[in-house]
Formats: structure tokens, sequence, C-alpha cells
């Protein structure tokens, strides 16, 4: 199993570089981080090259996909993430869709995120990337988001049918809104473009809730996925120990 440690959760707003630094400390090869709009990405590029860190994925701009009306200025970010993706070497984004709009029905809305994804396929195919869009949970964390099932999540990846538009499973998120992880996942694999992980409850170290994640890891070692695990979460104690104990108990 692979991981990517995102230094936006784990680290909760200390320094970029500093953090990075650590998570090879701790072992660890690959990060990942929320913003790029704005770090500086000529020192992340010369950081990336003097620590021989991988970076796994990053996010497009917060741009609603559920509003029509925003589709042009997310196709416009979208093609400077690129940009940026191109020389960082990363070929993964994370995109979130929005909130819900409650004078839209569910189908309109539904429809605008395929619509918008859709539009972006030519752009990340010729660039070789693949973007994955999340579900999130809006018990908790992010009341007002419009995508909350992955059942949805994985509909829209099939009404795309594209290598290049995945689905980012993050098990937190979907604990959070009362979905068995292993009987969404297992099935839907080839449309699972990245993972993120944290403690349930909590959103904390993994072991530090009542889900057992080594289970689910094993299960997802034993099919066609062969990438990250994105691990984003808060720590309760010092980051550095916390990553050290994920490697030794993975």
């Amino acid at each position: 199993m692979k991981f990517s440690i995102c230094l936006d959760a784990v680290f909760n707003n200390k320094d970029f570089f500093e953090s990075a630094r650590l998570v090879k400390e701790a072992g660890f090869n690959t990060i990942e981080f929320w913003s790029w709009w704005d770090k500086d990405i000529d020192a992340i590029l010369n950081l990336k090259k003097e620590l021989d860190l991988k970076i796994q994925t990053f996010c497009v701009p917060f741009i609603s996909l559920v509003d029509p009306t925003k589709r042009q200025n997310y196709l416009d970010e979208l093609k400077k993430s690129i940009e940026v993706a191109k020389k960082l070497d990363c070929n993964t984004f994370i995109s979130q869709v929005g909130n819900n709009i409650p004078e839209f029905t569910k189908e309109k809305q539904m429809g605008s995120i395929i619509y918008g994804l859709k539009s972006c396929v030519p752009s990340l195919k010729a660039s070789g990337i693949t973007l994955v869009f999340e579900p999130l949970n809006t018990k908790v964390d992010h009341k007002g988001y419009f995508l909350t099932s992955s059942k949805d999540a994985f509909h829209i990846a099939n009404m795309i049918n594209s290598p290049n538009i995945k689905v980012l499973y993050d098990i937190y998120h979907q604990l959070v809104m009362g979905e068995n992880p292993i009987e969404e996942i297992l099935p839907n694999i080839g449309n699972i473009g990245h993972f993120h992980a944290a403690g349930y409850p909590g959103r904390h170290e993994l072991d530090s809730g009542q889900f057992s994640y080594m289970k689910l890891f094993k299960s997802i070692d034993e099919t066609n996925y062969t990438d990250c695990i994105g691990i984003e979460y808060f720590p309760l104690s010092d980051p550095l120990i916390g990553l050290k104990n994920l490697l030794t108990q993975t």
C-alpha cells in the first residue's frame, strides 16, 4: 500500500516546506496539497527535486460545477491548473462540485456536473491528467454541499465514461454519510482514481476511531488499484509520530 500525505491537513497550517521535509523524515515520498494558487510553484518544484518527492495531486480552484453559469470560469481555471501540473509532474487533480442550489432540481444539478466534467475531457486527455471529483459529508464538515453519495458519484463517472474523469472516494466522508466502504469500493474500483482516509469518527489519526482501516486496505490491495491512498487527517498528537506509526502499522 502506497500513501500520499496531505500537507494541509496532517500539518494543519504549518509551513509548507517544513511539512514536506517532515514527511520525508517520517519515511514517505509522496505528498499532496489543496490549493496551488496561493503558493510559490517554483519553490515547490525546487523542493520536490531536492527531496526527491512525488506530488500526487492538488485541487483545482473551488468553482461550482452544479451551476452552469460558472462553467466557463471552471474551464479557464482548469487550464491554469494543467500548466501548474505539467511543471510539477503531477497527473491527478481533485475537484469539488459545489454547494446545492435549492431552486435547481437534483437532476438539473447532476446534469450540470456531467456536462461540465465532459467539457474538461479534451484538455485532460491531451495533458495526460485524471480529474477526480469528490463526494463529501454534509452531516459534520460540509453543510450544503451537493454531492454526498458515492452511488451518485459513480453514476456521474459512468455517464461520462472517460479514463480522465474518476471519483475520489474519501473513506471518512462516506462513513459519516452511513456508507459501508467495502460494499461501495470493490464493485466500483475501476471508477476510483484516488482515496482519502482519516479516523472515524473525529477525522484524526487512522487508528484513533472505531473504524479499522487495515482490513479495508487489504481489500483494496487485492484489486487492480495500484495508486496511493491519500492521508488527510487532522492529528491529535505530533504529526511526525503519527506518520511513523502509520508506516509501522501498514
